[in-house]
């Protein structure tokens, strides 16, 4: 297991732990936004890549930390409750392309 998913393990351990964010559904992670981003930032430096507004008003996000290479995709709900629905590692920014350009 790398340095970055022990991480991840062990941060979502101790917030299950603390009552800090909640299980809503199978294997979800969620709680308030603000505390979901505040540990995304904090303890991995993941930031707000992109977002986009997905089924049912859900905003879907994308954090990713550039230094470590770790990510997270996220859905909020309208009433602000945010669940972590996939993490992973080796994150890396693609150059964008132009729409019916020469690549």
């Amino acid at each position: 297991m790398t340095q970055a998913i022990k991480l991840i393990t062990g941060a979502l351990a101790v917030i299950l732990t603390t009552g800090t964010l909640h299980a809503q559904a199978p294997r979800a992670v969620c709680g308030a936004r603000d505390q979901v981003v505040e540990t995304l930032t904090g303890r991995f430096g993941e930031v707000a890549q992109s977002w986009g507004m997905g089924p049912g008003n859900r905003i879907v996000e994308v954090f990713a930390s550039e230094e470590t290479g770790t990510w997270t995709i996220t859905v909020t709900d309208a009433n602000g409750t945010t669940c972590l629905v996939a993490s992973g590692r080796y994150w890396e920014n693609l150059a964008p392309v132009p729409v019916g350009g020469a690549l």
